[in-house]
């Protein structure tokens, strides 16, 4: 299901498409069910420089996009192509035509775009850019998206301290239930983690990580 709304203009587009190992910075529009109600919205930070940036669906090839579908999937949220995390790469998973399918979930980024100040390298979007008219209006419209097709209240998942840091302070959307995660990228869940991880090993991290993420995702009381 197309946005029935315009991405307000927050990114550059198409300055950088004759340079396919350059970030593209081409706005990322969110990602609905193709039918049937929507119960929860799940916000990263932005696109990634090798996933969402380059196919355009949110997560999509992103290097921490992977434990996101992973878990949607596991939880009966998402369909996801076969070969497609073996092909994890956004330009790669686009030119092969593989996309997810969603169920009672929709997906976008706190941020459209994958920010850059060079072309090349990613940077996390700052609080101005976060905090902007524009941005701001986009995450409203967006949350207004999925709650009309919301038979309770709407349940927002934000992954990654940028992303919280701009749902804690909106002030005009719908109605919500929140919660955060770490970002699930080895440095996010490190951190996140009591006394930095040390002593505990990544995959565990990433585990309970998952865990969580199919609990938010399927039961209401873990809210």
């Amino acid at each position: 299901m197309k946005s029935s709304f315009m991405i307000p203009r927050l990114c550059h587009t198409g300055w950088m498409s004759g340079f396919p190992d350059r970030i593209l910075q081409t706005p990322v529009p969110p990602l609905f069910p193709a039918t049937g109600t929507v119960e929860v919205m799940l916000f990263g930070e932005a696109p990634g420089p090798l996933g969402a940036d380059k196919s355009g669906i949110p997560f999509w090839g992103d290097r921490a996009g992977k434990a996101v579908y992973q878990a949607l999937a596991t939880a009966g949220r998402a369909e996801v192509p076969a070969g497609a995390f073996d092909a994890w790469d956004g330009a790669k998973l686009k030119a092969l035509g593989l996309r997810p399918s969603l169920r009672g979930v929709a997906l976008s980024n706190a941020f459209p775009c994958c920010p850059t100040q060079d072309g090349q390298h990613f940077k996390a979007p700052t609080d101005r850019e976060l905090a902007s008219n524009a941005n701001l209006a986009r995450i409203g419209a967006e949350l207004a998206q999925g709650a009309a097709r919301c038979e309770g209240t709407l349940r927002v998942i934000a992954l990654g301290k940028r992303a919280q840091w701009l749902f804690q302070r909106l002030e005009k959307a719908p109605p919500f239930a929140f919660a955060w995660l770490p970002h699930p990228s080895a440095q996010g869940l490190l951190q996140a983690a009591p006394n930095k991880g040390k002593g505990l090993r990544l995959a565990d991290l990433q585990a309970a990580w998952e865990a969580r993420l199919r609990e938010l995702l399927t039961a209401e009381n873990a809210w």
